[in-house]
Formats: C-alpha cells, sequence, structure tokens
C-alpha cells in the first residue's frame, strides 16, 4: 500500500490514540548514543543476588531454597496495603490515597536464565503462579485491578539480572487499563463480541503482521505499534483474564512466550531488553465479558544491539511516533530461527 510508504497515522483500536509512522527515518544515519551489548549471567546461583535461593535480601528476609516459581511482597512497594482513605480538594489541586500490594516473582532458583532459555514446562509453571496471584489478589476486598509485567534489561530499569517479574495489585484501575476498558466495551455493546476477536481474525486473514501461532494464541506485530519490535500475544478464544486458561492453553501460552523471547534474543543476538505486562479484566466484583486478556512486550531496541529508540521530544509532546512499520517488523521477526542463537 502506497499509503504504508509515507508519513501516515495509524489508530490503536484500545485506546483510541493515534500513532505517528514515518517509515522514509529508516534511513537516516545514526551518531547517537550506543549502548553495551547485554550479556546473560552465566552464574546459576550467585551468593550476591537478592533474589537467589537461600540468600539473604537487601531488607534482611532470607528467601527460602525454592526449587520451582516463588513470589513474595515486595520489600521496596510502590503500594501499601491499609492505607487510610483520604481526600484533598483544593480548587484545581487534588489527590486521594491508593492501596494496593506489590509482589516479586522469581520466575527460575536458576540465576543465569531469562525466559527463552527456560523450558516451556518451566515457563508454564510461571504462569500457574501467574494464576495463583491474579486469583488470590483480585478476590481482597481493596483490589480492583492486577498487573502482572517484567521489566527486563538493565535498560528497561531492571534492578536485579535474575529472572523475574512483578505483580501490582491495587485499589483503583489505572488509567492506561481504563482507556481499554472503554474501547473494549463500546465495541462490546455494539457487537456482542470482544473487539480483539474480530482483530485478530482480521490479522490471521491478512498475515502480513503475524509473527507466531499456534493452536491457541497467536503472537503479532499490532497495526497500531509504538515500539519497534513490539509484539501482543491474544488467546484466540475471548478469554478476560489468565485464570480461564485449562492445561492446553497454558501449554500453548508457555510456548509461544518462549518462541517470541526467543526471536527477540535472535534479532540482535542479545538478551534482549524490554517490558512486557499482562492486561487482563480488572477484578472489581463485576463481569467483563468485553474483555480478552493479551500479553505486550515493549522493546526499546531499533537498529542493534546498541541503539535504541528514545521515546523523547514530539513523543512526549505531541504522540507517539515510530520509524519501521508494523509489516517490516513482523516480517524481520517471522524470518528468524525458533531455536535460540546459544543453542544453534
Amino acid at each position: 500500500m502506497q499509503l504504508y510508504e509515507k508519513p501516515h497515522y495509524r489508530l490503536n483500536i484500545l485506546t483510541n490514540e493515534w500513532v505517528l509512522v514515518s517509515p522514509q527515518r529508516t534511513k537516516r544515519p545514526w551518531q547517537g548514543k550506543s549502548e553495551k551489548a547485554v550479556v546473560v549471567p552465566q552464574k546459576t546461583y550467585d551468593p550476591s543476588c537478592y533474589l537467589c535461593p537461600g540468600n539473604v535480601r537487601a531488607n534482611g528476609a532470607t528467601n527460602p531454597e525454592y526449587t520451582e516459581p516463588y513470589s513474595f511482597v515486595n520489600d521496596f512497594a510502590a503500594l501499601l496495603p491499609d492505607v487510610p482513605h483520604e481526600v484533598f480538594n483544593q480548587g484545581l489541586t487534588q489527590a486521594k490515597s491508593e492501596s494496593g500490594i506489590c509482589k516479586v516473582v522469581c520466575f527460575s532458583p536458576d540465576h543465569s536464565l531469562t525466559l527463552p532459555l527456560m523450558k516451556v514446562e518451566d515457563i508454564e509453571k510461571v504462569i500457574v503462579l501467574w494464576q495463583k496471584e491474579y486469583d488470590e489478589l483480585g478476590k481482597l476486598p481493596d483490589i480492583n485491578h492486577v498487573l502482572i509485567f517484567e521489566n527486563k534489561g538493565e535498560l528497561m530499569g531492571c534492578s536485579n539480572p535474575h529472572p523475574h517479574g512483578q505483580i501490582w495489585a491495587q485499589q483503583s484501575i489505572p488509567t492506561e487499563v481504563l482507556k481499554k476498558n472503554n474501547a473494549f466495551a463500546s465495541y462490546w455493546e455494539q457487537h456482542q463480541k470482544t473487539i480483539l476477536s474480530d482483530y485478530i481474525s482480521q490479522e490471521i486473514e491478512a498475515g502480513e503482521r503475524i509473527v507466531v501461532q499456534n493452536n491457541h494464541f497467536v503472537a503479532l506485530v499490532p497495526y497500531w505499534a509504538v515500539w519497534p519490535y513490539e509484539i501482543m500475544i491474544v488467546p484466540l478464544e475471548p478469554l478476560a483474564h489468565i485464570s480461564q486458561l485449562d492445561e492446553a492453553q497454558r501449554n500453548s501460552f508457555a510456548q509461544i512466550i518462549k518462541e517470541v523471547t526467543t526471536l527477540y534474543d535472535n534479532l540482535f543476538e542479545t538478551s534482549f531488553p524490554y517490558s512486557a505486562g499482562i492486561n487482563q479484566a480488572p477484578t472489581d466484583g463485576k463481569d467483563h465479558p468485553e474483555w480478552h486478556f493479551h500479553m505486550s512486550f515493549y522493546p526499546p531496541l531499533l537498529r542493534s544491539a546498541t541503539v535504541k529508540k528514545f521515546m523523547v521530544g514530539y513523543e512526549m509532546f505531541a504522540n507517539p511516533q515510530r520509524d519501521i512499520t508494523a509489516e517490516q517488523a513482523a516480517d524481520i521477526l517471522r524470518k528468524l530461527p525458533l531455536i535460540h542463537y546459544t543453542k544453534a
């Protein structure tokens, strides 16, 4: 399509926001900052790591000698339970109290493993723990939303290389989730289907933005992607949250997570940094037939293992912008081998 060769806007149907795509900018020379290539830790156990089994954490607590995925309340949590309810409203300055629980999820006792290097069955154990945490946290009376996410690599602000993610459960429903909630509800009211059901059907038929697919999930570069090699994993069935996954679906989810993260590592032959998060139905006690859970990966690398995409200037003061098109990114990723480059 000729439109895709020139600057153009694309609509994010999940947030009703626009993204500027500038494909001609991929030819510009780069003389800016270069990052250090990421090296995967070689130790299976690090005595100085706060997350390894049996080690003492920064607050003095000792980790158990865990052998499978392990979770605990974050020692330096951004949200705290039992915060007194207070509201401040003075003209145009407003504030309100917020309570919640933050947890750390160690994916593996092995310090050297990241998701693409883990076995599918071990990733499935992580998903089982995610399901347990979503259920238990979501049932608490003051928890209306549970966000499961991972910041991988120093580029994404990760303070510890041990394979781990986080869970933030809170009283309020966050802004980005509210945007999607509104779009999902509006589409459901009109069509009695989830918007992602119709969207992935259209994408599978087109094929050009699909990266990998299995019996229960599809991974694609969203039409409105902002980050250079952004990927969204979506279940083929309209499941509102991960607790609805049966055993076969859970295994497929683990498989496609391993494949997506392996493709990332293979792209520039580095331990690929990203922020990944699972958006799913709020836990506010209401039915949410409009929700269709999905896992998004936002990786910053643009041209190589050392050149990242900076969100500055126009992105901060106007709206998101990207250079490489979603179609180009999907084509590049789709052609990569599914065997990790360190194992090839």
